[in-house]
């Protein structure tokens, strides 16, 4: 995978990803990888500081969660209202990026 479209993308995945349900950063990881058939791999140097980003904007919320396995609270992610909001908003700009680049093949 280009690194290049990974990280214009790594929002719109992120969002996407957790639309269908919380979790936390390695959770979401994995959940990546699976849904992409092992085609998107998200690096914790790349995942941590888009979460972040993600939750400064006000597109996540974040809670400390104590593991049922136990061990250490981690941090679970939920999306907000105007999480999905803006993930409405990117795919809708992507399916046109998408469209326009279809074309030109």
């Amino acid at each position: 995978m280009d690194l290049n479209l990974l990280r214009g993308n790594l929002d719109l995945i992120l969002l996407s990803v957790l639309e269908r349900e919380g979790g936390y950063g390695q959770d979401i990881s994995k959940r990546v990888d699976a849904l992409t058939g092992g085609e998107i791999r998200l690096n914790a140097g790349s995942l941590y500081p888009a979460l972040h980003r993600l939750e400064r904007a006000g597109f996540l919320t974040a809670s400390s969660v104590t593991p049922a396995r136990g061990g250490p609270p981690v941090k679970t992610y939920l999306l907000t209202d105007a999480g999905r909001a803006e993930l409405g908003r990117r795919r809708e700009s992507y399916r046109s990026f998408d469209e326009a680049l279809r074309s030109l093949w």
